[in-house]
């Protein structure tokens, strides 16, 4: 564990305790920003032999962030960031919104093409035409799957204008797989409850797919699919955000270093211990030697640039941002409009009832997070957000 156990809260230490317990757990690690999920506790890291559950990955299948450098610094910004921020939400939508049509990738203009990452420019055909091998009746909205390509959703997810420490104009979202990711999600977990070898479980949410089952195939053929949707979702995003910034800057050329697209809610198949293994990571990244990946805080407290050390300890992750230390009902009870406002002071985003449940208090620190993972990440930027977007 890289967080205190006498900081995690019970329910989510005997969350932990019953995975670790499972016949088919090789081992499970812990990241600071550990709390209670469904089945497997999100900051979760999951060895399993032969298995995996689709609750230790989440039913956001492919969450993750994505960011990238511009050569913007914050002498060219206006004072009021206004403007920008409704530019942006016009360009993406937010909420349960989606695209009127598809994206068409091919009108994304050539100066925001650092900030486009490979999924973008290449494999779209091979990738949509894989939609008829997915699971659970999900045809009949393959029109609404594709609207959604791009669109940022609710929750937790954002869309950042920050600055760093260099005051360097940074962009960056959180994102995942939409209502797609959600559907097939439970689709499986649904067939994985009924499944015999599941049913003595104490804790049903838990239940697991076995290696050279057709139901595990299934499974595997759908999140690959759904991960990769998540991942080209957000590069397409961050696209977008990229051509209204440079919209909104038109009397100079605005250009954006290679964009960082990471997942923090995915399956990799690893070699853990001399042995391939099936690694689940629920709010948690990969921080090989080397990796570089973003781990974001809350409306207003900002994000951090990382680089992974490589500690096997961890199999080599790292956590996913601060993790929230209050729920969202009980945030909405302790905390008032006028706390969300002090807390995001200086800050260009919503300040209304719809995003109290994500007032920057909901979360743990930030930077005691990362301090307790000194020895998994190394720090590359420290980013101060000055825009936020939510949906």
């Amino acid at each position: 564990m890289w967080a205190p156990e006498h900081e995690v809260e019970p329910a989510a230490a005997q969350q932990l305790r019953q995975i670790a317990a499972l016949p088919w757990v090789h081992g499970i690690r812990v990241m600071p920003d550990v709390h209670l999920g469904k089945g497997a506790t999100v900051g979760s890291v999951i060895a399993m032999r032969d298995a995996v559950s689709p609750n230790a990955v989440g039913v956001d299948i492919g969450c993750g962030m994505v960011g990238v450098r511009t050569s913007l610094t914050a002498a060219d910004l206006p004072d009021d960031l206004h403007r920008l921020r409704s530019r942006i939400e016009r360009e993406v939508p937010v909420g349960h919104h989606g695209h009127k049509t598809p994206v068409d990738l091919r009108r994304l203009h050539p100066l925001a093409r650092g900030a486009r990452s490979a999924e973008v420019l290449s494999g779209e055909d091979a990738f949509w035409s894989r939609f008829g091998t997915l699971s659970g009746g999900v045809d009949r909205i393959e029109t609404r799957v594709q609207q959604q390509m791009g669109t940022l959703g609710g929750g937790n997810h954002f869309i950042e204008v920050c600055l760093d420490t260099e005051d360097q104009v940074w962009l960056q979202l959180h994102s995942g797989s939409r209502n797609i990711g959600k559907t097939l999600a439970e689709h499986h977990a649904g067939i994985a409850k009924g499944l015999e070898h599941n049913r003595a479980l104490p804790d049903r949410d838990l239940a697991v797919f076995l290696a050279g089952t057709p139901e595990m195939d299934a499974y595997l053929n759908d999140l690959w699919w759904a991960q990769e949707y998540a991942a080209r979702s957000r590069a397409v995003m961050i696209t977008l955000v990229a051509e209204a910034v440079r919209a909104e800057f038109a009397d100079r050329e605005v250009t954006f270093d290679e964009a960082v697209n990471v997942h923090h809610n995915y399956v990799a198949t690893e070699r853990i211990d001399g042995a391939d293994l099936i690694v689940t990571r629920k709010g948690a990244i990969r921080a090989g030697a080397g990796d570089l990946g973003l781990i974001p805080g809350s409306m207003g407290t900002g994000s951090y640039v990382v680089r992974g050390l490589g500690n096997p300890e961890s199999y080599w992750s790292a956590s996913h941002g601060a993790g929230r230390r209050m729920s969202r009902t009980a945030a909405k009870k302790h905390f008032t409009l006028d706390d969300l406002a002090e807390q995001t002071a200086g800050v260009e985003c919503r300040k209304d009832a719809g995003v109290l449940d994500e007032i920057p208090g909901a979360y743990k620190d930030l930077d005691s997070v990362i301090a307790a993972q000194s020895d998994l990440v190394e720090v590359v930027a420290r980013l101060r957000t000055i825009l936020c977007v939510k949906g």
